[in-house]
């Protein structure tokens, strides 16, 4: 074993200082940036706009609009479909801003179950 207890002579098993550093202010910007994203609202609207919904970026649905037209008492399905679509397509709209966000932060580094 080399003087200091390295093996290869490289500390932390290869990561130099300016690595960690890198690291450290990634995981300070990814931080940040969550914050941040849980904190923007997302909105996406099903059935002609009869439905809106908004959520954030923790997935908590904010609001739900329903149009008095929407509401047929003969159809009450469609109405709970246009819901579910509206609160789906609000999250992946929260997903893909996520994402997106993540991938300019990563340069495209694939980090696994890091993130």
């Amino acid at each position: 074993m080399a003087k200091g207890g390295y093996r290869g002579g490289m500390p932390m098993g290869g990561m130099n200082m300016n690595m960690v550093k890198q690291a450290q202010k990634m995981q300070q910007e990814m931080l940040r940036m969550q914050q941040e994203m849980e904190t923007k609202e997302y909105e996406a609207t099903a059935g002609g706009g009869m439905v809106t919904a908004a959520v954030n970026g923790k997935h908590e649905l904010l609001r739900l609009a329903i149009d008095p037209e929407a509401v047929d008492p003969e159809d009450v399905e469609m109405l709970q479909d246009m819901v579910i679509a509206a609160v789906n397509e609000a999250m992946r709209k929260a997903d893909a801003d996520a994402a997106a966000s993540m991938g300019k932060l990563t340069g495209g580094l694939n980090l696994g179950g890091l993130l």
